[in-house]
């Protein structure tokens, strides 16, 4: 499968290129500074630019049979700005022109999903992100809305508590209230789940969270 990656080089982005490439995938990265990644591969090619380079994201997109991003907001305090909503408008017009319908991304359990039921992280980690990380928790709200809004055919991973911990092959996802999934779980378990949804049905259109 033909397969575009934003975010390749952070902490998750990295590991989920490699997990393609070790499945035999065909992988486009979009990436600003390609000294960054960290392997070179005949399966991997770098595109550089910015995502607020309309251009370059088509390009990146072009002929990509999906998406997967790895993209998050910074939790620095001092962080302003809407970079990374931006930037993912750009993708989802950049997918559209393009005829790009799978989208594949990362959020947190402090947005809800309409098969969530009551749950107690609904009211403690919105209160919590909203006074830590008011910036982080806007940007993905952006982000969010920006895919589910779209029209497109997306799966997007709530995360809570990422770590650099072996991977586990454990791994849980679902719904608040419904199914029991826990915060914690490691970067390389994240990065196997996005990859499954590439041809796992279960969580089209949803927002499942998962954890290990």
């Amino acid at each position: 499968m033909r397969v575009t990656v934003f975010g390749a080089t952070g902490a998750i982005g990295r590991l989920v290129v490699q997990r393609l490439l070790d499945e035999g995938h065909q992988i486009t990265a979009l990436v600003r500074t390609p000294a960054k990644v960290a392997l070179t591969h005949p399966h991997l090619t770098v595109v550089t630019g910015q995502l607020s380079d309309r251009d370059a994201v088509e390009r990146a997109v072009s002929g990509t049979d999906a998406v997967i991003s790895a993209l998050g907001p910074s939790l620095k305090r001092s962080t302003t700005g809407t970079q990374v909503t931006d930037g993912t408008h750009t993708i989802v017009q950049a997918m559209r022109a393009r005829k790009v319908d799978r989208f594949i991304g990362l959020a947190t359990p402090s947005l809800a999903d309409p098969q969530d039921k009551p749950h107690w992280k609904h009211r403690v980690l919105p209160v919590a992100a909203g006074l830590m990380f008011p910036n982080a928790l806007a940007e993905l709200k952006g982000m969010t809305e920006a895919v589910t809004g779209s029209g497109l055919d997306y799966t997007i991973a709530r995360i809570t508590n990422p770590t650099d911990k072996p991977a586990t092959g454990r791994i849980r996802s679902g719904f608040l209230g419904h199914d029991k999934v826990g915060s914690a779980m490691s970067r390389a378990d994240i990065a196997a789940f996005l990859v499954a949804q590439l041809t796992d049905a279960r969580y089209r259109r949803a927002m499942p969270v998962i954890s290990n």
